[in-house]
């Protein structure tokens, strides 16, 4: 593993067009959860110049049965989903929570996904797709997350708290942020670049009020970033191709699931491909990559290592899963194999089932809508949001590696 080189990561803000699809699906999964804890839920968007579409299936008792719609419930579908771009800011003649033209297109789930998933007989219930999850936890920050993703998400979240608190007028929803940053023995060293392209009001593209943007940008990675990482050297590019009015879905078509490395880690690990928005838990896409991190995070915490990659893999239908495997890089205090088989015998994980995963980590709640901007990872656990940052699983590490 090299130990000296420059690495990069990007985030996309709320208002990013693929982001505001992936807030609306995740708010219909809220939705349904908040009716029905055991509905399933597969519901993809898109979203362009003045138009909301919704496709995918759903179960849902008292909502969504035997293919019809109880009453207000198509009613409450849209409400929800102009409430979720309502809380985002757009209010513009190209996209408008009011005023967008709204499609819903879910059906029923599938007879046959949904009996291979339900539980039955002797049958557990098993795994809602076949694929490979992967988590990750390093120690470059304290959140145990890659540092060019970390700082990429919280310039763009300090921005958007900023705006919505009324304190820069001049932003506007859309916004992609980009940290490259040099790495000497491992560990990060100095910010080499800062990219930032914010959507903006009329005017701020010229003259005193662009350097007003451009200030105001500065001051933000100067608080995210710690201040050994900034220098003279630190080039930075702030709206680099001039003029950015127009953004959004008006500028660009948004589609469920397309920020998958802006989701996890930035590139600093392997991901499955499966994405996570607009999926009920019973889709281990979503919930076999909430575990797998959950493992890793405290792996790290646990002081076993110092970074650890995890992958689990899945068949449709099938509770267990079919492989676990731990890599530490090199920096495990333990063998990988030891780890491995420390995890398995820890009884509270279910065995990793995914009805296993959903018990230990409560994941049957409406809890996503807070994941789908700004990364699934690396978030502080409050409540019943991101339980799977938890670092409760150190002391069940140590005693299982001990016995």
């Amino acid at each position: 593993m090299r130990s000296n080189y420059l690495f990069t990561s990007e985030s996309v803000s709320e208002g990013h067009p693929d982001k505001v699809a992936d807030q609306i699906s995740d708010s219909i999964v809220d939705l349904f959860l908040s009716k029905d804890p055991e509905a399933r839920i597969a519901c993809e968007t898109l979203t362009t110049t003045q138009l909301v579409v919704l496709a995918g299936e759903i179960r849902c008792k008292g909502v969504f049965e035997n293919g019809a719609w109880a009453d207000g419930a198509q009613d409450e579908i849209e409400r929800t989903v102009r409430e979720t771009v309502k809380a985002i800011g757009y209010e513009q003649s190209g996209f408008h929570w009011e005023t967008f033209r709204f499609e819903n297109n879910l059906h029923a789930q599938s007879a046959h996904i949904a009996q291979g998933v339900d539980a039955s007989g002797n049958k557990d219930e098993g795994a809602g797709d076949q694929g490979i999850m992967f988590g990750f936890a390093c120690d470059e920050t304290p959140d145990l997350m890659p540092a060019t993703l970390d700082y990429s998400h919280k310039i763009l979240a300090k921005m958007a708290a900023d705006r919505h608190a009324g304190t820069a007028p001049f932003l506007e929803p859309d916004a992609k942020s980009q940290v490259t940053l040099r790495f000497e023995n491992g560990k990060p060293v100095a910010a080499t670049a800062i990219v930032v392209s914010t959507q903006h009001a009329p005017g701020y593209d010229n003259g005193e009020k662009e350097a007003e943007l451009h200030n105001y940008v500065k001051s933000v990675v100067a608080e995210v970033l710690p201040a050994e990482l900034l220098s003279d050297a630190t080039e930075y590019h702030i709206n680099p191709t001039g003029s950015f009015e127009i953004g959004g879905p008006d500028g660009d078509a948004g589609l469920t699931g397309r920020k998958i490395i802006v989701d996890t880690y930035g590139g600093a690990a392997p991901h499955g491909g499966g994405a996570f928005s607009g999926k009920d838990p019973t889709k281990v896409d979503r919930s076999a990559a909430y575990i797998t991190r959950y493992l890793a995070k405290n792996i790290v915490a646990a002081g076993l290592a110092k970074r650890c990659t995890i992958q689990l893999a899945y068949a449709i239908g099938v509770s267990k899963p079919l492989s676990l495997y731990v890599n530490t890089h090199g920096t495990g205090t333990v063998g990988d194999d030891a780890i491995e088989t420390a995890i398995a015998g820890i009884a509270k994980l279910g065995g990793l089932t995914p009805r296993g995963i959903r018990t230990h980590l409560s994941l049957n709640k409406p809890i996503y809508r807070a994941t789908a901007a700004y990364g699934h990872f690396g978030r502080k656990p409050e409540g019943d949001l991101f339980p799977w940052e938890k670092t409760d699983l150190v002391d069940d590490l140590k005693a299982a590696l001990a016995a």
